[in-house]
């Protein structure tokens, strides 16, 4: 029979490792070999978001997949990525619908009242007195929409429809000098020359632009339309 002890520890050479001399177990759940990274023990420069390389908050590169201004963004920057593009969150895009409802709301009521404040002083019976009422509607149109989009970023139609204009670098209220440029882009150009022609380019313009929907003016102002429903 052995008389070994069995309170004592067993030779290192043709027995039992001693178990003193094993390293202590770990003490954390998320301690990682040298050279890892994060929780997930995601190599070092891999890209991870929980590369302890890289600063907090910070995850793969602008431009890639479902990034701002990436393939995956639909709010990506038009003007070329990386570049200047909205926020993430941006309401829905507005729906050409709405859009073209909100505008004939605005024109036709403007329209009224500028032929009730011109009728005591014009002959509609003749075409002068109807190319001086749209005239004055133009003027009448561009200070209404410039006040108003660089108010809130809605005119009376466009809270009817649930739309408003906002910035597309962050969403925010147009500046006073986007609301304007907006404007006078859309009225200038058919006062100078084209009439109708002109807001017919201009709308068909915004059906084919893509990501965005954004029309002539849109452009101009660095503006997009979304919903606000």
């Amino acid at each position: 029979m052995s008389t070994s002890d069995p309170s004592g520890t067993e030779p290192e050479e043709g027995g039992r490792p001693s178990f003193d001399k094993q390293p202590p177990p770990s003490s954390s759940p998320y301690d990682t070999p040298p050279g890892y990274g994060g929780q997930y023990g995601a190599p070092a420069g891999s890209g991870s978001p929980y590369d302890s390389n890289q600063p907090p908050g910070y995850g793969p590169p602008p431009g890639g997949p479902g990034s701002p201004g990436g393939p995956g963004d639909p709010y990506g920057s038009p003007y070329g990525s990386p570049g200047p593009g909205p926020v993430p969150g941006m309401p829905a895009l507005g729906g050409w619908g709405a859009r073209i409802l909100a505008r004939l709301v605005d024109y036709l009521m403007v329209q009224v009242i500028a032929v009730v404040v011109l009728l005591p002083f014009l002959h509609f019976n003749n075409q002068s007195g109807w190319i001086g009422s749209f005239w004055f509607s133009c003027a009448l149109y561009l200070v209404y929409e410039g006040l108003m989009l660089s108010r809130d970023g809605q005119t009376l139609g466009k809270k009817l429809m649930k739309i408003r204009v906002a910035m597309l670098a962050d969403g925010t209220a147009p500046t006073a000098a986007a609301a304007w440029s907006r404007a006078a882009t859309f009225i200038v150009p058919a006062l100078i020359c084209c009439g109708g022609l002109w807001w017919a380019v201009d709308g068909l313009f915004g059906v084919f632009d893509k990501p965005y929907r954004q029309c002539i003016h849109d452009k101009a102002a660095k503006t997009v339309v979304v919903s606000t429903a």
